[in-house]
Parts: C-alpha cells; structure tokens; sequence
C-alpha cells in the first residue's frame, strides 16, 4: 500500500477565513502528537499505534510505513493550504492588492491555526526524494501564487520592488515562523495578527497609503 493521503478529503477547502482543525484519521491525529511531542525520529510505530489503541500490523494496513504516515500528514496540510489559497484569491475583487492581501490573511490565518500540522513542514527532510518532489512542488505553487500577484502589482504601479520572487519568499518565510511561537487563546487572536501580517507586507511590497488602510480593513 502507497504512501497516500488517508485523511478527510482536503481538496475541498473550509471558509479560508474560519478554517477550524484539520481533521486527520485516528491514526494520523496520534502520529501528528507524537511527531509534535518528540519528532519524528523520536516517534516510534509502536507507540503511534498504541495511541490509537491498534497493533503494529493493522497500523501497516493503512500506512506502508512510518514515512508514509509523515508524508500523508504534510500532504493533508499542504493540500489544505493550497486550496485556500486559490479560495482567497477567487474572493477577491480584481485588483493584485486585493488578491495580496487576501492571500496573506488566508496563510497567516492558516499557520495560526494549523499549529503542529505546520510545524511539521520542518520534517520534509526525512522524505524520500520522490515524496519530497510531490510535497515541494504543491507548496512551490503557493510560492507562485505569492510571485505572481506581487508581479501583476509591480506591473501595474502599485507594489514597489525590485524581485517579487525574492520578496515572496522573505514574506513565506515569515509566515511560516508563526506556529513556532503563536499561542491560541492568547492575547492576540489569529483575525488581529492576520490585520497586523497585511499591514507589515503591504508595506514589504511598498503599497502606497490606500493599501495599506485595506489592510485594516475589516
């Protein structure tokens, strides 16, 4: 048996806005807590198994092997994200600011509220070659989106910068640093730190005033 998705079907994406949980299978959801409480090396199958209260046998059922289960939990994420992704962008008006900042509610909202699913990115190095191809290439397309909309905004007067595709990245990469230090229930709530997120890339890409009020916008 391959190393395939086994989750809820994630190519429907949830309100980009209001995501809520990933929902995984059992089986994933207890792998997903042992990869967060010691890694994924740290993780045997056998404990993963006893979580869900299945043997070692019927666990390989499901999933060929430990790194099948780490590549159907990236997968489900990142399969997640990417078509909220294009449900943001789909929402909005036909304008690159407002396709920008849309797009960065829905990561910034996303990694918020992914928490351990996110942090997980961090494991791709333990992926096969072939795996890794199949995961990077999905968030490459994220990464695209971003490249695009902040070149179609440099086209047309309102971003300022001289390489979109290097200012998606720094922008990705911070984004990504959330889940290493957000705390849900905490203080600032993940609506307010996607307005303060607008806020800090419009003014990346160098918007001019009026973008950057939309990025407090409600």
């Amino acid at each position: 048996m391959g190393a395939q998705p086994t989750g809820t079907d994630a190519t429907t994406p949830p309100d980009w806005r209001a995501p809520g949980e990933l929902e995984l299978t059992p089986i994933l959801r207890a792998a997903l807590e042992a990869f967060s409480e010691v890694g994924y090396h740290g993780a045997p199958v056998r404990d993963i198994a006893a979580r869900v209260g299945v043997t070692v046998p019927a666990l390989y059922y499901h999933h060929e092997n430990k790194e099948a289960i780490l590549f159907s939990l990236l997968d489900e994420s990142i399969t997640r994200l990417h078509g909220m992704c294009q449900a943001s962008l789909a929402d909005a008006v036909d304008s690159p600011e407002a396709r920008f900042l849309n797009l960065v509610e829905c990561v910034v909202i996303y990694m918020a509220n992914a928490g351990k699913s996110a942090r997980l990115d961090t494991e791709i190095r333990v992926l096969s070659p072939a795996l890794r191809k199949i995961y990077s290439a999905k968030r490459h397309e994220i990464e695209t989106m971003f490249v695009q909309v902040i070149d179609s905004g440099v086209q047309t007067g309102v971003f300022r910068v001289l390489s979109p595709a290097d200012t998606a990245r720094a922008l990705l990469g911070m984004y990504q640093a959330i889940p290493t230090w957000f705390q849900p229930g905490g203080r600032v709530n993940a609506p307010e730190l996607a307005r303060r997120y607008k806020d800090i890339s419009a003014h990346t890409v160098g918007a001019p005033p009026a973008v950057i009020a939309m990025a407090w916008a409600d």
